[in-house]
């Protein structure tokens, strides 16, 4: 197996799981919120680090494949980060 099928394989795993332990919480959380959550808040914990450590390797792998991590889909209506003020009309002193 090549390292790009290898990196190809393990991005799906990845993802398999994040989809996976996401239906698992939605499923488990009560529709009623009078109703006991049914996990631990230890094992809420877990999953959160779960979630936490398989975003960390996606963002590993995606800046191996040379993607850049901070260029993602935005909203049309999704306010910018950042302000660019072009330069072009300002006078030399």
């Amino acid at each position: 197996m090549s390292a790009e099928e290898h990196l190809s394989t393990e991005k799906r795993i990845l993802m398999a799981m994040r989809k996976t332990l996401g239906k698992i919480i939605r499923d488990l959380t009560p529709s009623d919120s009078a109703v006991q959550y049914p996990l631990s808040d230890s094992t809420v914990e877990d999953v959160k680090k779960c979630f936490d450590l398989i975003a960390a390797r996606e963002r590993e792998l995606a800046q191996q494949a040379g993607i850049d991590v901070q260029d993602r889909p935005h909203f049309i209506d999704e306010q910018r980060t950042t302000n660019v003020v072009s330069m072009h009309g300002l006078k030399k002193d």
